[in-house]
């Protein structure tokens, strides 16, 4: 009986360990889905509507932009008051999903 308790706690463990991976993968898609509302779903913009595409930005330049929106150097209507609403390294993973989308061409 003590085996199988070694065995399953060892087996717990180690699913455990591939919560955070995933549990990431689900948080940005969670976070990038607050940005579909204006520039798109998985931010391919719908043409014609005046927002910028996100898709297939480079992520150094999202977060670039990001920055400049918190800080207020980038002005907007309300984009300082949503990239005041993330963290650094929200950003930057948000940065990383946009930069994997492909754009519409």
């Amino acid at each position: 009986m003590r085996l199988l308790s070694s065995a399953a706690l060892a087996a717990l463990l180690s699913l455990s360990a591939l919560a955070p991976a995933s549990a990431q993968s689900a948080d940005v898609r969670y976070l990038a889905a607050n940005c579909a509302n204006c520039h798109g779903t998985d931010g391919r913009s719908a043409g014609g509507s005046g927002m910028p595409g996100l898709a297939g930005l480079s992520a150094a330049y999202f977060v670039e932009q990001m920055n400049a929106f918190r800080n207020g150097s980038r002005q907007a209507t309300i984009m300082h008051q949503l990239a005041k609403g993330y963290t650094d390294a929200q950003i930057a993973a948000m940065a990383q999903y946009f930069a994997a989308q492909k754009a519409d061409k």
